[in-house]
């Protein structure tokens, strides 16, 4: 991916090198955490979204002296211009229908972080949370998409980032709180079904994304698409299910299969089109 030339976001807030520690309470009790956990080690979009209401905090942050190597202050300037140009890409799109688009930021940490949502370690996963509007992310992720997903390359990581940007942009339409709303009135299976369309369109944001950055900014190079396929193929819910426990479970998806997830990325970064994203439209 064509990056280094690339304009640096402004919105990151960089927690890396912080402690935090206190209190932590799931209201849910440990059945509800562990439930969590294993659902966001499936890449871990959004877990928090599930606590909200659940996680009560009083977390005492420590600076520490914490200073970034060469390749994590590398690693942080990819991710802010990754951001910046997810910032350009649904800033045209919102003001093409006569929108405004409302910036999110993006949270580096390492180890554990607090949000609006609750507090989270980094085996969770990147999150997005509603509650205050930022995606976060410990960079230490991508060097497990590499090594234990068998996802490496940039474009991979960058997938990453606008599938968690696309959640904000779902925040933003009114989508996410709509399919909360839902999941309240029906079954176990029913509510997993309406989290896969709502995981599979943030996919389809994501190939949104690549195909307006490589219209208006060339971004992309050889084998850039494939590393993205790669990532959406790794993390599917039926792969990391047979890994983890050497059986699939279809009702208990809750991001969908390697099969749906990049048929989603397809469609986004080929078509371009917003439209094409409805994921919900589709049975």
């Amino acid at each position: 991916m064509r990056w280094r030339t690339g304009r640096r976001s402004s919105n990151i807030e960089d927690r890396r090198g912080r402690r935090v520690t206190g209190p932590v309470a799931f209201k849910g009790g440990i059945g509800t955490i562990a439930l969590v956990l294993v659902a966001s080690y499936f890449l871990g979009i959004n877990p928090l979204e599930i606590l909200q209401m659940q996680i009560d905090t009083g977390p005492a942050v420590n600076q520490t002296d914490w200073k970034p190597s060469a390749a994590e202050q590398q690693a942080a300037d990819f991710v802010s211009v990754v951001l910046a140009d997810t910032e350009d890409t649904w800033n045209a799109i919102f003001k093409k229908s006569g929108q405004t688009y409302q910036v999110p930021t993006l949270v580096l940490f390492s180890g554990s972080v607090s949000s609006a949502c609750g507090m989270a370690s980094s085996a969770m996963g990147p999150f997005y949370c509603p509650g205050d509007q930022k995606v976060y992310i410990d960079l230490a992720f991508f060097d497990d998409l590499k090594r234990r997903h068998g996802a490496p390359g940039d474009f991979a990581q960058a997938y990453v980032v606008a599938h968690e940007i696309g959640h904000h942009v779902q925040n933003l339409l009114g989508i996410s709180k709509q399919v909360r709303s839902a999941q309240r009135g029906v079954g176990k299976a029913q509510a997993n079904a309406l989290s896969v369309k709502l995981e599979l369109q943030a996919d389809c944001f994501a190939g949104l994304w690549g195909n307006h950055a490589e219209r208006s900014r060339q971004v992309l190079e050889q084998g850039d698409i494939e590393e993205a396929l790669g990532a959406a193929s790794a993390i599917g819910d039926d792969r990391l299910q047979r890994e983890a426990k050497g059986r699939v479970v279809p009702e208990s998806f809750t991001h969908g299969s390697s099969e749906q997830r990049v048929e989603w990325f397809s469609r986004g970064i080929q078509s371009g089109d917003i439209n094409s994203c409805d994921t919900f439209g589709e049975s």
